[in-house]
């Protein structure tokens, strides 16, 4: 295996790390928005599960390269 598939398996963990925190930032900012106005709840939420959506499903393809970098899928 090339050394150098760990270093791209290394880059796919920092990406999955941002969409971690970008998770991380969605909900408190919707937890923060709920609780100064509970009226919005029904429209922030929607928007809040599409971002999550969004976010998570970078953080899987991330993890489909590295495993394909770490396997050996292009050889």
């Amino acid at each position: 295996m090339e050394p150098l598939a760990y270093v791209g398996a290394a880059t796919c963990a920092l990406s999955m790390m941002a969409a971690a925190w970008g998770v991380t930032k969605l909900w408190t900012t919707i937890i923060t928005t709920v609780g100064r106005n509970p009226q919005v709840k029904k429209d922030v939420d929607i928007y809040g599960w599409a971002g999550f959506a969004a976010i998570e499903a970078i953080a899987l393809y991330a993890l489909v390269i590295a495993l394909i970098m770490l396997t050996g899928g292009g050889e």
